[in-house]
């Protein structure tokens, strides 16, 4: 049996950010995914939830 065709039904975007450690990405990263998840409807992830590495923490 074959895969199922995915279907992609709802715009998909993906953020990235370049810069050094401790100027802010992962707060922008969490500040962007919070007002889109808002205004479209989408998924949030918070702040402390989005670096799980062992050396983020």
């Amino acid at each position: 049996m074959g895969k199922a065709k995915y279907e992609r039904s709802k715009p998909h975007v993906n953020v990235g950010t370049v810069g050094h450690i401790d100027h802010g990405k992962t707060t922008l990263t969490a500040a962007i995914t919070k007002i889109l998840s808002m205004k479209a409807g989408g998924s949030y992830i918070a702040f402390d939830e989005i670096d799980k590495a062992p050396e983020e923490k």
